[in-house]
């Protein structure tokens, strides 16, 4: 479980994303019982934490507020009164982890599943027809791990066979099929709406080095992206142009963390510990670079003037 719960309107809301049954449920802040529970078909695998979304009218207590939940292959907007999808964007990543970045109506959220989903790089699965008649030597009308080819589809064998019974069935296959059709990318989303949005959401979408895991950063008018390897790309959030991209001078690592801002600095916490403070804008001014000498997986926390990080074995506060 990789998701955190948010509480909106006197209510706590978990989304619950796994290989069977997965679901988004509300809870009462003050007795715990539940609200609602709305199945998430699509959702195969996640751990994005989602984010409220209060439209024009919404009120204060519940009426109107949305939770904006990234999920497997789509964005549903759930509202918190009822728990019904009010409106859904697909095109996502097959499994999302990063926290939505909300900025009036449009939000930011980056998802990537593996490289064999980057532009270019696509492998195309054929039917599981096709794969059946090609690949089933032993004609139990399934596809094991060893009759497949060398590639994505031997590589990937264990994560699709999702009730570990040695072999893929075609709703499995399927699955694989759309896993291995989706795209890496950051999105820009036009918030709001009802039902399917896809056709008309998407603002703009930037597909190089793209993060599995940190979440991307919106800070006075730039979008930092720091993904696992160490690349940093700034980005214009009015049309997806990158303004730069390269590595952290003096920070070379790799990144769980996602970057965190305030009082005009953005910070950054690599996976040993190294801690890098740059000045906020497109030119990437590096302020000073630290070693915490631990490892750090956990995003920092920013509360009245200090500086919260948590390493594998300590809890350090600084003052901004």
């Amino acid at each position: 479980m990789g998701v955190s719960p948010i509480l909106a309107g006197g209510q706590v809301v978990l989304i619950c994303d796994q290989q069977h049954d997965s679901f988004a449920a509300a809870f009462s802040q003050a007795d715990g019982k539940q609200v609602w529970k709305t199945p998430r078909p699509e959702a195969v695998s996640g751990h994005s934490t989602p984010i409220v979304y209060r439209p024009q009218g919404a009120g204060v207590q519940g009426a109107g507020i949305q939770i904006i939940a990234p999920g497997s292959f789509r964005l549903d907007a759930y509202d918190l009164a009822s728990g019904k999808s009010v409106w859904w964007v697909n095109g996502l990543a097959p499994e999302m982890k990063s926290v939505p970045v909300l900025d009036g109506d449009t939000i930011y959220i980056n998802g990537y599943n593996s490289s064999f989903n980057d532009p270019g790089r696509h492998v195309e699965i054929p039917s599981f027809a096709d794969g059946r008649a090609k690949y089933d030597i032993n004609h139990d009308g399934a596809l094991q791990q060893s009759e497949l080819p060398e590639g994505p589809m031997r590589l990937f064998f264990p994560f699709e066979d999702t009730d570990h019974d040695g072999k893929l069935d075609e709703a499995e296959w399927k699955t694989f099929q759309a896993v291995m059709a989706a795209e890496n990318g950051l999105l820009a989303l036009r918030a709001g709406g009802g039902g399917d949005m896809t056709p008309t959401a998407l603002r703009w979408k930037y597909q190089s080095k793209v993060p599995q895991l940190p979440s991307a950063l919106l800070y006075r008018g730039v979008i930092y992206m720091i993904n696992d390897g160490g690349i940093l790309t700034t980005i214009d959030p009015a049309n997806g142009q990158p303004l730069k991209q390269g590595r952290l001078r003096g920070a070379v690592d790799k990144y769980y963390a996602s970057p965190v801002a305030g009082d005009g600095k953005v910070f950054f916490v690599g996976n040993s510990g190294v801690v890098t403070i740059m000045k906020a804008g497109p030119d990437r001014e590096i302020l000073s670079v630290g070693e915490l000498d631990d490892e750090c997986f956990a995003t920092p926390a920013i509360a009245d003037g200090r500086v919260y990080i948590r390493t594998r074995g300590m809890l350090y506060c600084f003052g901004l």
